[in-house]
């Protein structure tokens, strides 16, 4: 006989026993527990961004290496695709989709920051390519960060390939330069189409920023799986919607910002949003109950 116990948030859970690396899977129709989830004041994101500033300074090079790598290959596609701005819009604009994923190793300084551990290339490596060690071995091992990451990337491929659809059917010139977006898209006050192409965009990113808010931080620090961490993602969204919402206007100017400095800022910027994001998720979730997700090397 299963027990229940009201949690934070008036959710119904199981109360269950600690859980081990060794533990077997639960039998198939229990509710995993879901960790547990704090109101936040509407002005923390704030705080976020400062002590993801001093986790960037704490970091060094390997913080900032995120942002020159991101930055130069923005640059590469803005070059490869600058007389196809129908394309180019739509690929910017997913690179806020899979941003969770790509500042997963910034998650990861920042919590070894956070626990007094060193912080090296070491560390950076085996956070992408740890997840292969331990694939079929523990439930909600690593290969938990894969299967959101590839969610991620799809819906980042969904909304380029829309995106672009959009603008080449629905604009009556050629979409080839910035000008050319700006003149017959933006500006254009006749078929509407940059509110419709807001609008798509809005009703895409919002359900994706909510599963992925703190998703990609609680999969690389909890033995968790995928349902369970966009649940609590879900569910750290709905309790906070006004600080989490000026969060995202935070994460929206300051990627803007990085556009409008030809990408130069982005090399601070990244870094920055990604150390923030895991403080986010700290401030957000209680997550002692649950597993701590083990190293390759100490899993059984």
């Amino acid at each position: 006989m299963s027990v229940c116990a009201i949690g934070q948030g008036g959710m119904l859970a199981p109360i269950v026993n600690p859980i081990n690396p060794t533990s077997p899977s639960p039998p198939p129709g229990r509710y995993l527990p879901l960790p547990i989830i704090r109101k936040i004041g509407l002005v923390q994101p704030l705080h976020w961004l400062v002590r993801g500033a001093q986790d960037l300074l704490r970091g060094g090079w390997l913080s900032l290496l995120h942002g020159v790598v991101l930055a130069a290959f923005g640059g590469l596609l803005g070059l490869l695709a600058y007389d196809r701005f129908w394309l180019l819009a739509g690929a910017f604009s997913g690179f806020l989709v899979v941003a969770p994923l790509l500042a997963t190793s910034l998650y990861a300084i920042s919590r070894a920051l956070e626990r007094g551990e060193p912080v090296n290339r070491e560390l950076v490596g085996k956070t992408w390519t740890r997840w292969q060690d331990s694939r079929y071995r523990v439930r909600g091992g690593y290969w938990s960060l894969v299967r959101f990451g590839l969610l991620l990337a799809l819906a980042g491929t969904g909304w380029v390939l829309t995106s672009a659809a959009l603008i080449t059917l629905l604009t009556p010139q050629p979409i080839n330069t910035p000008l050319d977006f700006l003149h017959h898209v933006v500006l254009e006050s006749h078929h509407y189409l940059f509110e419709l192409w807001l609008a798509l965009g809005g009703l895409m990113a919002a359900p994706v920023f909510a599963s992925s808010v703190i998703t990609m931080p609680l999969l690389l620090d909890r033995r968790i799986d995928v349902l369970q961490a966009v649940l609590s993602s879900w569910q750290a969204v709905l309790m906070n919607p006004a600080p989490l919402a000026f969060w995202a206007a935070l994460i929206m100017c300051l990627t803007l910002l990085s556009l409008g400095t030809l990408l130069i800022s982005l090399i601070v910027v990244l870094p920055l949003l990604g150390h923030a994001s895991w403080h986010a998720y700290r401030d957000l979730v209680d997550a002692s109950a649950l597993p701590e997700r083990l190293p390759p090397e100490e899993v059984i």
